[in-house]
């Protein structure tokens, strides 16, 4: 679910939500830092508390595609193109968009109302992922046909990651990580009805000729042993760490 083995043209032909959305975080970044009317998306786009509650609703929904920093912006970018492709697949386009979004929003309201109109600005893509987070932590839990133990362990691993980063790190929305997570968790019943486990989802594979292709199907006839499981494990961990003390020291 987890390991990408696709070429760049079969990755955004087969996943055009999580495309799309990587697209979407990466042009609004180079705008923001680099072309004129920068600084016009920033102001009018960032989460800000004191203008949402005069009527400004909107910063809750543009935050959620908007990065300043390059870290910020590759992390959450990294993310999705590891965790989102097996949610679009199974969720559909559609609905894997919406609950991208609505994680999203929930997370933005959740720091309104918590964070008060003394809460700094804030921006990033951060609570919908962990929402993503939230629906496979639901699955992990409770949905086991949809999910198997291998990637189980993964989601754990990398999901006790993320919450001992939110809290070591400054700058980080607390508020948004938790409610994205509980969102995800939370509305999972609704969004995984009707969905099948990643391997039994037909893919649209587009590759050349002699291309080394990508076989969903892998899951179901083999499993990883627990030496790659380790390997996997501890890549994401190291390439984690290395952005957590990036984020915090540059």
């Amino acid at each position: 679910m987890f390991i990408r083995n696709e070429s760049f043209y079969s990755f955004r032909h087969n996943y055009k939500v999580v495309t799309a959305l990587i697209a979407i975080h990466l042009l609004l970044f180079l705008w923001m830092n680099f072309f004129p009317g920068g600084n016009f998306i920033r102001f009018y786009g960032i989460g800000f508390n004191p203008l949402i509650a005069e009527g400004e609703l909107w910063r809750l929904v543009t935050p959620i595609f908007m990065h300043v920093t390059l870290q910020h912006v590759l992390f959450n970018s990294f993310s999705l193109v590891l965790f989102g492709p097996a949610l679009e697949k199974m969720l559909g386009p559609v609905k894997f968009f919406v609950g991208y979004v609505l994680f999203g929003i929930i997370a933005n309201i959740a720091t309104f109302y918590i964070g008060g109109l003394e809460y700094p600005p804030h921006l990033g893509a951060s609570g919908a992922i962990f929402g993503l987070f939230g629906l496979y932590l639901y699955m992990t839990i409770n949905r086991k046909d949809l999910i198997d133990q291998a990637n189980s362990q993964i989601v754990i691993t990398i999901l006790i990651i993320g919450l001992i980063m939110t809290f070591l790190n400054p700058n980080i929305n607390i508020f948004a990580h938790l409610f994205g997570l509980i969102a995800g968790a939370a509305l999972a019943p609704l969004f995984l009805i009707g969905a099948k486990p990643y391997y039994y989802t037909p893919t649209r594979h587009v590759h050349d000729q002699g291309e080394v292709t990508f076989n969903p199907n892998r899951w179901k006839r083999r499993r990883f042993n627990q030496k790659t499981i380790g390997k996997v494990l501890w890549l994401i961990f190291g390439f984690l760490v290395l952005v957590g003390l990036l984020v915090r020291f540059l």
